[in-house]
């Protein structure tokens, strides 16, 4: 991850100072990583923010009414509103003159990938100016663990008993298409590097999205002190890299991957546990041919230095 010109630590400290804007006494599951990509989101974006939280595991952790864990101002939306949402605010706020408001948008995978996306698709294309963050633990956890469009193939959920027979939708793919000025992934395992991609989002207008990836121990049956070693493999195993998209096309991986097997991942969830040695090799090539397109959109040092003089 490039800190401009900076240090790991000095970054890290710099990162550090942040005033905290996600309060405790919040009703997360232990361990849950929502609750801490929130926490880090609202840490880098600061006081001058504005929160939609779309209907999720987002919502009941942080706004149980009349009691909330945020500590800027807030506003819970439907499920499949939660952009058009945000861009009324932005709206509203550009009206009155404050064009240094943060409007931001938690949503889950089911409320990005599913039911939200039409609202989504249409905020990106009227380029509002907001920052949209996709929550996704990949099921609707907070109903129940039930399969999404965000829920891998091969996992089991409470609606795919034996493991889930689709893939996971290639949502940045579908980001990308709408060429915004910024979309990044993200993950709770590097905290740095997601808190780095939301200051960089905070100085860019227009639709921003940023897809993190927040482990469930309930619904990953796993340990809740599993968290964070699980959002690591999912990114050493390349699983789920971190990279930039600007303007849909100009593609910077920001962590280089150590490339472990996929299996070191799979095997400490239960949710995978129904799965044969045939069936890991089989996620080992998907993951290996993903990796190799993504480094096709890649675009070489040298192609950098001519796009950037």
């Amino acid at each position: 991850m490039d800190f401009g010109g900076m240090t790991m630590a000095a970054k890290q400290t710099e990162l550090t100072a942040l005033t905290e804007k996600f309060r405790q006494g919040h009703y997360a599951c232990p361990g849950c990583g929502v609750a801490i990509a929130m926490r880090l989101v609202l840490k880098a974006l600061g006081e001058k923010t504005i929160v939609a939280v779309v209907t999720s595991c987002s919502g009941v952790i942080s706004m149980a009414y009349p009691f909330t864990a945020l500590g800027v101002p807030n506003f819970h939306t439907a499920f499949e509103i939660g952009a058009p949402t945000a861009g009324g605010i932005a709206h509203a706020m550009e009206i009155r003159g404050k064009k240094d408001i943060n409007v931001v948008t938690f949503a889950g995978d089911g409320g990005t990938f599913d039911i939200g996306l039409q609202g989504l698709s249409a905020s990106c294309d009227r380029n509002e100016n907001f920052i949209y963050v996709c929550l996704d633990n990949e099921a609707y956890m907070n109903t129940g663990i039930q399969s999404s469009s965000a829920t891998p193939a091969d996992a089991w959920t409470m609606t795919t008993p034996t493991g889930r027979q689709r893939s996971k939708k290639k949502f940045m793919e579908i980001i990308a298409a709408h060429r915004i000025p910024y979309a990044a992934t993200a993950s709770v395992g590097f905290p740095e590097d997601l808190m780095t991609k939301v200051l960089r989002a905070k100085e860019v207008r227009g639709t921003r999205f940023l897809h993190i990836l927040t482990p469930c121990p309930t619904g990953w049956r796993m340990s809740e002190g599993d968290t964070a070693r699980a959002a690591m493999l999912s990114v050493e195993t390349r699983l789920f890299p971190l990279y930039e998209i600007r303007d849909g096309v100009d593609y910077t991986v920001t962590q280089e991957p150590q490339g472990l097997p996929v299996s070191r991942y799979l095997k400490m969830q239960g949710r995978y546990r129904h799965m044969t040695d045939q069936d890991i090799s089989r996620v080992q090539e998907e993951v290996d041919e993903e990796w190799l397109r993504l480094m096709s959109r890649v675009a070489p040092p040298c192609r950098r230095e001519r796009q950037q003089s």
